[in-house]
């Protein structure tokens, strides 16, 4: 009995932990598309492999530290307090990725340039697993 006790309350936690991991993950892609200057969904929708690239590894640059968080956390605001930390990281990482090559949003949005879309998204991916080592507290 004391072991499905147990059994009960590990799922519980796994669900909350679950719950609010994909709540977060939405939440970056929703705050990321707000961010840059073009519509991600709508330019992958067409075919555009580049927005698609930077787009996925902004996405496992922000899942990295997510997941180091939930695994070495002490409780589920913790897990927030550090995703949002990721959150400004990615949004950053972008940013200085616009300044390292001037018109990438062009290289992107329009021209559907992949190597510019694969430069992004690795760096982002890049500065994700750096930013999840940072988390093994």
């Amino acid at each position: 009995m004391e072991e499905f006790a147990h059994f009960s309350a590990s799922i519980v936690k796994f669900l909350a932990y679950l719950l609010v991991a994909l709540a977060l993950a939405g939440s970056f892609l929703f705050a990321y598309m707000r961010v840059t200057p073009y519509n991600e969904l709508e330019l992958v929708q067409k075919g555009n492999m580049a927005a698609a690239l930077n787009m996925v590894g902004a996405f496992l640059g922000f899942c990295a530290p997510l997941a180091s968080t939930v695994a070495h956390s002490i409780s589920l605001l913790d897990v927030v307090i550090w995703a949002i930390v990721a959150l400004i990281v990615q949004i950053l990482v972008h940013f200085a990725c616009r300044f390292i090559v001037p018109g990438l949003v062009r290289l992107i949005a329009q021209e559907g340039n992949v190597a510019a879309g694969a430069l992004g998204g690795g760096l982002a991916l890049g500065a994700g697993i750096l930013n999840a080592a940072c988390l093994t507290y």
